[in-house]
């Protein structure tokens, strides 16, 4: 347990992202004073916009390219074969 800090905090249970299933949020100090409503909207849309993790997007990233190379590959090895077989 923390003793001595006085932080406000804001729980987001409702992300609208496939990834997350809630997030609490800490408020800056100097901004404590906000309303509750444009805070959690700000949390919303931040937590909307929030992409998937990094090592998840490193294993799409690999999948994308395998698949555009592996058929230019076979379209360039059925090239190569065609051009042989008619000289």
């Amino acid at each position: 347990m923390i003793k001595g800090i006085n932080h406000q905090i804001i729980e987001v249970t409702e992300t609208d992202n496939i990834f997350y299933e809630r997030a609490l949020l800490v408020i800056r100090p100097e901004y404590t004073g906000a309303q509750k409503a444009v805070l959690e909207k700000e949390a919303k849309k931040m937590l909307r916009d929030m992409g998937a993790p990094s090592c998840m997007k490193k294993q799409h990233k690999y999948l994308y390219w395998a698949i555009r190379l592996i058929p230019a590959a076979l379209l360039g090895a059925l090239t190569a074969w065609v051009i042989l077989t008619l000289l």
